[in-house]
């Protein structure tokens, strides 16, 4: 029953065990007594793997009780439109770190890749949703490509979409998500009821610039905005380097696609690093890589992703 009170008093927006507290005073005629702050923050401490199961299994039970209300619903549930086109069907995961700025040393506070001190969770979003699936709580200074986290997280965010949502699945992760673990395993996820495509960034390399200037000027399109039509040529075109690029080592049937856009700033004389993510400044221009298996009749990487709905833990 204190779990029960802290879950309702953080959906009501609690924020410390304290304010859970004051929340739960509220809630006695329905749940009896509030349990004190001391109480709830002992609370997790007693937690064991197996009870960590458990609340997960009650997490999914629920969620699969809230989807089918939802398909209910006139309008149906909340399926994507990516670039004019209806994902029926289609479960869309977002999976992304963020930083969590601490003001003391508490546990599991550390310096951060950003030059800030606090806590860098791994969380899988459901953009059709817009809920947490999973999240894995990390050390201010854990890895961005860690394959491993990035499966954990992924293999429990699947655990809490319900079974008969499962059949269509696409994950979208940023530059974190280039692995050729991580790729691996979203490949061996695909079977004869369930089909998962993926879209990640993908840092560019000296290899990729040379393939993408190999690329013919008649060869670059207008990207798509979000709801289909294109963009001019001026603000972002896009192209496919996949065969002017052949990855050794990394998973069959996977696509390259290439977004070129005008830079925030004036290019200087020679290409430079951005200061944010895996961009390029070449030539007047800014380069995006992605590597997608898509959805048939969707390619993620030829629509704006600033456009594109996806929920973020920041």
């Amino acid at each position: 029953m204190v779990f029960v009170h802290l879950a309702i008093s953080i959906g009501l927006g609690a924020r410390s065990v304290l304010e859970a507290e004051q929340l739960g005073l509220h809630q006695q005629r329905l749940f009896g007594p509030a349990a004190s702050d001391s109480t709830v923050r002992r609370l997790p401490a007693d937690f064991d793997e197996d009870m960590f199961a458990a609340l997960s299994r009650a997490r999914a039970a629920v969620r699969r009780v809230v989807w089918t209300w939802l398909s209910l619903r006139p309008q149906g549930f909340p399926w994507l439109t990516v670039a004019g086109k209806h994902l029926q069907r289609w479960v869309v995961v977002d999976i992304d770190a963020t930083i969590i700025t601490s003001a003391s040393k508490k546990e599991g506070a550390a310096p951060t890749f950003k030059r800030g001190f606090g806590f860098h969770p791994l969380a899988a979003w459901c953009a059709n949703t817009q809920e947490c699936l999973a999240m894995h709580l990390r050390a201010g200074n854990a890895g961005s490509n860690t394959a491993e986290d990035h499966i954990a997280v992924l293999t429990e965010s699947l655990h809490q979409i319900p079974a008969s949502s499962r059949a269509k699945i696409l994950v979208r992760v940023d530059g974190a998500g280039a692995t050729h673990d991580l790729h691996e395993h979203l490949q061996k996820l695909n079977t004869m009821r369930r089909r998962v495509r993926f879209t990640t960034v993908w840092k560019i390399t000296g290899t990729d610039e040379t393939a993408i200037a190999r690329i013919p000027e008649t060869a670059w399109e207008n990207s798509l905005q979000q709801d289909g039509s294109p963009h001019d040529t001026d603000h972002s075109v896009v192209a496919e380097p996949t065969g002017l690029n052949q990855r050794e080592g990394w998973i069959t049937g996977m696509r390259l696609i290439v977004r070129r856009v005008r830079p925030l700033r004036p290019a200087p004389g020679e290409p430079h690093r951005l200061r944010e993510e895996d961009r390029l400044e070449v030539l007047g221009h800014r380069h995006q890589h992605h590597q997608t298996v898509g959805p048939p009749g969707i390619t993620p990487g030829l629509v704006d992703r600033r456009s594109a709905p996806a929920p973020r833990g920041r």
